[in-house]
């Protein structure tokens, strides 16, 4: 099963090897920046810009019905989604307990700032950006969701140029938060339409 879903046959290796090789001072400073980025405990500096950008849009288009109410949600998503993230990485590295590509691979490996050993799956990195570009999707304009996904992908390949985790880690940490984000959003729906239902009573 591993080496179908977590080595790809050898893929894993190979793109690892393949991204983890482009060495170059530009690349590293750029690398470790996206790195940055994708910390979680970036969390309140990009919940604190997400509620200013929601109310500068909600005050700028107020004629927009359910925009509140989208901004809402998209803030609630990120919230609690930052919260069972969390629960579920804190439980998932330690039960997994992958190595990280600098023991798995002998050695083998270039590796920039400090090194790592073990926990490797899920990619916290790449759960928490993707948390945080999932969770603003419904709400963002065309240009920033070119922006998200941009990010989410510099803090994923950031990951493996610095010889931190494997491609497999990076896309389980995308592929967790997506469905948490996904779980919550239509729960929270769900529950908004039910109050909605409730406050208009039933249709005569």
């Amino acid at each position: 099963m591993k080496f179908v879903f977590y080595d790809w046959a050898g893929l894993n290796a190979w793109l690892f090897h393949a991204i983890n090789d482009l060495r170059g001072p530009l690349i590293d400073n750029v690398m470790l920046f996206g790195t940055r980025l994708g910390d979680h405990r970036n969390y309140p500096l990009y919940l604190a810009a997400a509620a200013i950008c929601g109310l500068v849009a909600v005050f700028r288009d107020r004629k927009q019905s359910g925009l509140a109410i989208k901004w809402l949600t998209a803030l609630a998503v990120f919230a609690v989604g930052y919260l069972v993230d969390s629960q579920l990485i804190a439980f998932l590295k330690p039960w997994l307990d992958y190595p990280r590509p600098l023991v798995a691979l002998n050695g083998d490996v270039r590796v920039v700032g400090a090194p790592e050993f073990d926990h490797s799956l899920p990619s916290g990195h790449a759960a928490f950006i993707m948390l945080v570009a999932a969770s603003f999707w419904p709400v963002a304009a065309r240009p920033y969701r070119i922006l998200l996904a941009a990010l989410a992908l510099w803090v994923g390949m950031s990951r493996i140029s610095l010889g931190d985790h494997f491609p497999a880690d990076v896309m389980a940490g995308f592929l967790l938060s997506f469905a948490v984000v996904f779980i919550l959003r239509g729960l929270i729906e769900w529950g908004l339409d039910i109050g909605m239902r409730s406050r208009t009573g039933p249709v005569q």
